[in-house]
């Protein structure tokens, strides 16, 4: 990288920029997107007392009832250790609560209180902004274009 002439530091560009921009590799792109994405989740749910990974979380039992912490871990690609303080900490705030599974008795199901889907909706409202935000400069074809291209990736890669 160059340096400034007068300072003799490195110039580190910044989100548009160089590697940084469309020059850069489409891995780092995505990955600089979502650390964007996630930094102003973070921001817009602080006040709710709710962090992206919770968000994931409490999403993912909304959407699918009953999922063991294994099976959340996988979903929201938090690590298992991760998912067990996240568990741990909302059945302590009251959002979620824990069943046992019908056949396998020493399986948890995790599943959304009253308290845990009035939380989940107020952080969804103000996601739903981030997500307009997001795709404010699309029309529809180019968005579900974009969507079906994410979700290939995924798709693909998860065979590797």
């Amino acid at each position: 990288m160059p340096a400034s002439a007068d300072s003799g530091t490195v110039h580190v560009p910044a989100a548009g920029e160089g590697k940084r921009g469309e020059q850069g590799y489409l891995g780092y792109l995505l990955r600089q997107a979502h650390a964007a994405v996630r930094l102003t989740m973070e921001r817009t749910l602080a006040d709710l007392g709710v962090t992206s990974p919770q968000f994931a979380v409490l999403t993912m039992l909304k959407a699918y009832p009953g999922l063991s912490g294994a099976d959340v871990a996988r979903l929201t690609f938090l690590t298992p250790q991760t998912v067990g303080v996240i568990i741990r900490n909302l059945e302590r705030d009251g959002a979620i609560v824990m069943t046992p599974h019908p056949v396998h008795g020493r399986i948890q199901q995790w599943t959304l209180t009253p308290r845990g889907a009035t939380l989940l909706k107020a952080c969804r409202q103000r996601v739903l902004e981030l997500e307009k935000r997001l795709a404010q400069d699309l029309d529809s074809r180019t968005e579900v274009a974009i969507r079906r291209w994410l979700a290939g990736i995924a798709a693909d890669l998860q065979e590797d």
